[in-house]
């Protein structure tokens, strides 16, 4: 069976991170993720708002690393529970357990900084008017064009 999910989009809240009775870590959050069509009576585009449970390492990053409106890709699957409120009522619950969590933006994007914005499909913009320094110890190998004409073409493909 397959079971797998990656879900792109910005923090509600800060992460929530607890413990278990056993010390695990565990952090949950909810994600923002917009829709991919706009809505006709509004024009506006609605999201939908997908709670995610990161579990040990994984909660543990979330909740020191990523806070409310910062851009985050997660990975994990899709799991409903069912539990029992105080009042006695079977409940259910629907989230996704995350196995990665990873950042879609940079801080300085997070806090308004120098960043272009990142292009509509993902991906870092780059360094506002600014161009990379090359690392220090970085020596650029030599360009080779792979797509050369071949000398002895006879027109007949390989196979």
């Amino acid at each position: 069976m397959l079971n797998k999910i990656f879900l792109q989009g910005r923090l509600v809240a800060d992460p929530e991170l607890r413990h278990t009775q056993s010390g695990v870590a565990v952090a949950s959050f909810r994600l923002a993720v917009d829709r991919d069509f706009k809505d006709r009576e509004t024009g506006e585009r609605k999201a939908d708002f997908i709670n995610v449970v990161a579990w040990r390492q994984t909660g543990e990053f979330v909740s020191r690393f990523l806070s409310k409106g910062r851009m985050a890709i997660v990975e994990g699957k899709l799991q409903t529970r069912e539990y029992t409120d105080r009042e006695g009522n079977r409940r259910y619950a629907t989230e996704v357990v995350a196995d990665n969590v990873y950042f879609a933006d940079s801080r300085k994007e997070a806090e308004g900084g120098g960043y272009a914005p990142a292009p509509a499909r993902g991906g870092y913009g780059a360094p506002a008017g600014g161009s990379y320094a090359q690392p220090s110890g970085y020596s650029a190998a030599p360009v080779v064009d792979q797509f050369a004409d071949l000398t002895d073409d006879d027109g007949e493909l390989p196979f």
